[in-house]
């Protein structure tokens, strides 16, 4: 695509980068992916300081595993996207979750973002000592699973939560 990109661990450098980032897709009014972007970034030192702890496993709540945060930057440093890597798999996340979960910023969608995302993080994952990397879609995010087969992706079972919502579960080996 001859863009470059890269994955960074958050930095406070970032703040303003970051926080229009998190306003954009605040205002858009959809659903936070990853999970991570749901946390308030008005202390924003505080913020960070929370992503590296979850990263090193200090202060995680019961049943939580570690997991890392990168943003997907480009030349300019403009944050395109949002990645979280899971060490490791819950029996939750093993349904429900996967090692990865990532978001593109509203404005930047559709342009091919989410499949070099993806496929960073699966380099990160990689390093992370992660040799069989495991993701989950909800059947309805066309986008999604598409990224997923274009990275790979071999279909497993799926997952039917209580209301009846199809997850789309798949598997990417990393070696």
């Amino acid at each position: 695509m001859g863009r470059r990109l890269e994955l960074i661990k958050p930095s406070v450098d970032l703040e303003n980068e970051y926080l229009s980032f998190y306003k954009e897709w605040l205002d858009s009014g959809e659903e936070m992916y990853p999970w991570v972007i749901e946390k308030d970034p008005t202390n924003f030192n505080a913020m960070v300081q929370f992503l590296i702890d979850n990263e090193n496993g200090i202060n995680l709540p019961e049943g939580w595993v570690p997991d890392s945060t990168y943003w997907l930057i480009n030349e300019n440093r403009k944050i395109i996207g949002v990645v979280n890597i899971r060490h490791q798999l819950s029996e939750y996340l093993l349904y429900r979750g996967g090692h990865i979960g990532y978001g593109i910023r509203t404005s930047e969608r559709l342009q091919g973002y989410a499949t070099q995302l993806l496929a960073l993080s699966l380099q990160k994952a990689k390093e992370l000592g992660i040799s069989k990397v495991l993701l989950i879609c909800d059947e309805r995010n066309k986008g999604s699973f598409h990224t997923i087969i274009k990275n790979g992706g071999i279909p497993d079972s799926d997952f039917i939560e209580e209301d009846g919502t199809v997850l789309k579960r798949f598997w990417i080996v990393t070696n």
